[in-house]
């Protein structure tokens, strides 16, 4: 199939704190780009980020074929909606029940798990063998389990490196913001120093905790994978994190526009 004959696919990954939109020709992820999640932003907003994207391209927004979404936050669903039918004309499909993902899903109501969670986890799957445990570093740090048998069956909530950050700064008088990053060492001799390394030494202990009471109990877990924004940061700290995939969860939307589009 020539480039001329490819399916354009645009897919969109709505988060907390950021959403991603990810431009597929074919099989090929040509472009992506991070925009912020905010939800006082218009659909024609949105559209005028995206456009010079296109035309650097040289594509047509209209040529879309098919628009996929993964959204945790419901008050910029309709913006996407309008986007999708203004600017690419055609149909916003939703991750949401009745989508075909390929994962059984075990949880006690599958309409409570984040979208998010499970097309990274569909991805893990795909890209890693199961069983898996997806950790996604964003608002909230996320933990999911895939099941030797390539199962979703649940996972683990904390608060993210980021907000737990900024909850010291804000509480604490005397403490200052700091940026988030491994210190040249584990003992501060200031009070910048002595900050960061209990926010990044600190949260490496909280992940490789969880990880750890997860190897216990799936003696067989090879594959843990890292995605998310704060992602590679932990990944240097953690004894357990064998991948970093910043591109897991577009990976995972075209796996699932995929089998979607099969059916």
């Amino acid at each position: 199939m020539s480039d001329q004959d490819a399916t354009q696919i645009v897919l969109i990954d709505v988060g907390n704190t950021n959403t991603v939109f990810g431009l597929y020709r074919g099989d090929e992820l040509v472009e992506h780009l991070r925009l912020s999640s905010d939800r006082e932003r218009t659909a024609d907003e949105y559209g005028a980020l995206l456009l010079p994207l296109f035309a650097r391209l040289g594509l047509d927004p209209a040529a879309t074929e098919s628009l996929m979404v993964s959204s945790v936050v419901p008050p910029l669903n309709p913006t996407m909606r309008y986007l999708a039918r203004d600017y690419f004309q055609t149909t916003a499909v939703f991750i949401e029940p009745g989508i075909r993902t390929g994962m059984p899903i075990r949880y006690d109501n599958p309409e409570e798990v984040g979208a998010d969670r499970i097309v990274n986890s569909v991805a893990a799957l795909e890209l890693y063998g199961a069983p898996a445990v997806v950790v996604d570093f964003g608002t909230a740090t996320t933990f999911d389990v895939i099941n030797g048998a390539g199962e979703y069956v649940g996972g683990i909530i904390t608060p993210g490196i980021g907000i737990s950050s900024e909850a010291l700064f804000a509480r604490a008088s005397r403490l200052y913001r700091v940026d988030v990053r491994r210190p040249d060492r584990l003992v501060g001799s200031n009070t910048s120093g002595a900050m960061q390394s209990g926010i990044y030494y600190g949260y490496v202990g909280l992940v490789d905790g969880i990880l750890a009471r997860l190897h216990e109990e799936m003696p067989d877990l090879e594959h843990v994978v890292a995605t998310g924004g704060q992602a590679e940061l932990i990944a240097e700290g953690s004894k357990y994190i064998r991948e970093v995939n910043g591109m897991l969860t577009l990976v995972g939307l075209k796996l699932i526009h995929d089998r979607h589009r099969e059916r």
